[in-house]
């Protein structure tokens, strides 16, 4: 069993990038610029936005958070949005998700410029994405994409198993564990009202976990040899941590593991990985890569 480690993936990553911005700015170029927009003080938002900006100066790029109470209007948020979209200088920007219930995420979604969506999440960037034309990529399923390529784990012609069919993980990363340039694997895409989901795990060459509930997958699920990439991060109470909970995967870890050839670890595994892929998108934005 080998353990597919994001957290130093993703850094020597973020120093490649930070390379070839000290490059760009040398040369003359923009330094890239990230933005952040969040809502309220959600303690899992907050955690994500704080990495953000860390691994933005990791990177060398400009990074600015825009800070609302939950009370926020949908209208003042779509204003900030629209200036975003208008400022020349922001080459890529986010509006941390969720957001409170009186505002409509679809709506928000929708009004940012898809040229400087780096997060994914336009339809117009999911559409690009599921043709196989280059867009941006949301970060999650790119992570994933990264981290099997890095591992240089074989995935054509295998069969693999998505568990989950959410619009962030789970159908982009179907959409590109199918396409020939990127997987070209045999998926089958599993969910709450799926038959048999037990057999199509054990027939599974490789299962990516997003689910959303903690040691879902278990060892009698697992062929050996298997490759299990566990996407889930839910906060389960534990007192011996100093915060009170810890991080817990999708995947019973300690008895899955020895079954496997490849695993990833909760936390440290596609977490890391989702923050890196973010910062591969801002870079893009700001060489305008995909969109002049």
């Amino acid at each position: 069993m080998q353990l597919i480690d994001g957290k130093a993936t993703a850094a020597a990553i973020k120093e490649q990038i930070a390379r070839e911005v000290a490059q760009i700015v040398a040369a003359g170029g923009k330094q890239p610029h990230l933005v952040a927009v969040l809502v309220g003080h959600d303690g899992g938002s907050e955690t994500y936005v704080k990495n953000k900006v860390l691994a933005c100066e990791k990177c060398g790029f400009k990074s600015t958070l825009i800070r609302y109470e939950e009370d926020v209007t949908e209208e003042e948020l779509l204003q900030c949005v629209d200036k975003l979209n208008r400022d020349d200088d922001v080459d890529g920007f986010i509006v941390q998700l969720p957001l409170p219930k009186h505002i409509d995420e679809q709506k928000v979604t929708m009004a940012i410029d898809y040229r400087k969506d780096v997060d994914g999440f336009h339809p117009v960037n999911v559409g690009r994405m599921a043709l196989g034309m280059p867009c941006f990529i949301s970060a999650t399923p790119l992570g994933i994409l990264t981290l099997l390529q890095h591992y240089n784990i074989e995935t054509s012609g295998k069969k693999c198993v998505i568990l989950g069919r959410s619009n962030i993980v789970g159908k982009p990363m179907a959409q590109l564990m199918m396409q020939k340039q990127y997987g070209d694997s045999t998926v089958t895409v599993c969910h709450s009202h799926s038959k048999d989901l037990k057999k199509e795990c054990q027939e599974a060459d490789i299962i990516i976990a997003a689910i959303g509930r903690p040691d879902f997958v278990t060892a009698d699920m697992v062929k050996p040899g298997a490759v299990v990439i566990d996407v889930g991060t839910t906060r389960v109470p534990d007192a011996t941590k100093k915060s009170g909970f810890r991080l817990n995967g999708d995947v019973k870890f300690d008895e899955v593991a020895e079954k496997c050839s490849f695993i990833t670890p909760v936390p440290g595994g596609v977490g890391p990985m989702t923050i890196c892929s973010l910062m591969k998108n801002t870079l893009a934005a700001g060489k305008k890569e995909y969109y002049s």
